[in-house]
């Protein structure tokens, strides 16, 4: 068992002030894994006391003492990725070969793009007669979520320090450890007391505090679209800048007369990838009605040939979904779908063959699923497939555009022919015949799957203020 029951505040482990005792439990095994404690408006309080201290002068270090922290940073992270990896499976249930090979690196990678952004990043610029200067938004509140919580971690503390500013981390409760050892990192990379403070909570005390605090000048979270929501609504009294990056419901529109053998593996895959549990996973894949049952076969194969296992074994396994919460969800998904007329073509809502308890989803295919469906429209969040079919190219456009989120959409076939659809669908983030976008892209959607952009110099402009000065000399 585990222990991380103190927050990380001015440069010390200190225990929390008014908090409550809190047990992870490790969704293999359902049982407690790791103790933590929930942290209290008062421990919000002290953390941005600090931060708003430490940002008079961490606000006007130089882009050469920000690159050195972000370097050694880097160095402290990559000595710690097994520690990670074991955390990462015990508590949210990522396999730990995931863990050393995506879930560790992800973080490091938002480490690693944010030094190559600050290195050509131009704090001023000319424009006309006016001199743009980016500087420091100030104390900025971080709320971060389980499913990929470095990633998350990463590219908000990166750019935040690349920044100047000072920093407050609230990670998701259900998944503590890592930031845990974050801060771990952190300490042993001399980064200065009060530049970046962890408080560990839950939403409605942590949370809500640090989006009504008056002193946190951002508040960055990530999350779903209904606590996004409420994040916002608790920043609105403050007018503080609220960056929000939320659910999705991606499309995978497979092109007519793809070939699919090649296109849809490594597209499918990122719906099996962590369990499902990826904002982005393509799980609405979208083909031509004539080639449905080719398209039906090959998915089906590679679905059921999904392996599901213990997160501590070595292997190409998944694990299980975070928690009985997430698993009940995606249960009632499945059998939504059924209810509905969907045609189950693996997979449902019994446990895997090999297991006997753990929250673990059977990884699963519908077929003849259509918009209306519950399941076509809600973010499902678990290994689930869904495959519809379109007669022509803009019923399809149609189809993947049908969805009150806009995160990422995936076109699978041509080039050339999926660079023509590209800009007609309503997504922040259009990848070809794969699933996740390329390193250095700004991450981040339309509609209600947010606001804001993360990674590179977009990402690093979101943590900057923007000053106009006129009248300068020449």
């Amino acid at each position: 068992m585990k222990s991380y029951e103190q927050n990380y505040i001015n440069g010390k482990w200190i225990s929390s002030d008014g908090g409550t005792p809190h047990q992870v439990i490790n969704p293999a095994t359902e049982e407690p894994c790791t103790n933590i404690v929930l942290g209290s408006a008062a421990d919000v309080d002290a953390a941005v006391a600090a931060a708003t201290v430490a940002l008079k002068s961490f606000s006007q270090t130089s882009r050469e003492e920000r690159l050195a922290l972000l370097g050694r940073i880097v160095e402290e992270y990559q000595k710690r990725l097994p520690d990670i990896a074991k955390s990462l499976a015990s508590e949210m249930g990522a396999p730990v070969g995931l863990g050393m090979a995506a879930q560790g690196p992800a973080g490091l990678g938002g480490f690693l793009g944010t030094i190559e952004a600050l290195k050509g990043f131009q704090f001023s610029e000319q424009h006309g007669p006016n001199t743009i200067m980016y500087e420091p938004i100030g104390v900025i509140g971080m709320i971060t979520p389980w499913n990929w919580p470095l990633n998350q971690i990463a590219l908000k503390v990166a750019p935040a320090i690349a920044g100047g500013n000072c920093m407050i981390l609230k990670p998701s409760e259900e998944c503590p450890g890592n930031a845990a050892i974050l801060a771990e990192i952190m300490d042993a990379a001399g980064v200065p007391a009060g530049v970046f403070n962890l408080v560990q909570g839950d939403g409605p005390t942590v949370g809500a505090a640090m989006s009504a605090h008056p002193q946190i000048d951002m508040i960055s979270f990530t999350g779903s679209t209904r606590a996004g929501i409420m994040v916002a609504k608790a920043a609105a009294d403050t007018v503080k800048r609220v960056h929000q990056e939320l659910g999705g419901k991606s499309p995978n529109l497979v092109l007519p007369g793809a070939t699919l053998e090649e296109v849809l593996p490594p597209t499918i895959s990122g719906v099996m990838i962590n369990s499902g549990q990826s904002c982005i996973a393509p799980t609405r894949v979208l083909v031509h009605r004539s080639q449905k049952a080719d398209a039906i076969t090959l998915v089906k194969n590679i679905v059921s040939g999904q392996e599901v296992g213990d997160p501590m074994s070595e292997g190409a396994h998944i694990g299980p979904v975070v928690n009985k919460a997430q698993y009940d969800k995606i249960q009632d998904l499945i059998q939504s779908a059924i209810d509905e007329g969907a045609t189950l073509e693996t997979g449902g809502t019994d446990l895997p063959s090999n297991v006997n308890r753990g929250y673990y989803i059977k990884p699963t295919l519908f077929s003849g699923v259509t918009p209306d469906m519950r399941i076509a429209k809600e973010e499902v969040f678990g290994p689930v497939v869904t495959l519809m079919d379109y007669d022509d190219l803009d019923q399809a456009i149609a189809i993947a555009n049908d969805t009150e989120y806009g995160l990422s959409a995936v076109i699978s076939g041509d080039p050339a022919e999926a660079a023509k659809v590209a800009p007609k669908l309503k997504a922040g983030m259009v990848i070809i015949n794969n699933w996740g976008p390329a390193p250095g892209a700004p991450f981040g959607g339309y509609k209600q799957s947010g606001n804001g952009r993360e990674g590179g110099v977009f990402g690093l402009k979101e943590f900057m203020e923007v000053k106009s000065v006129s009248g300068l000399p020449a």
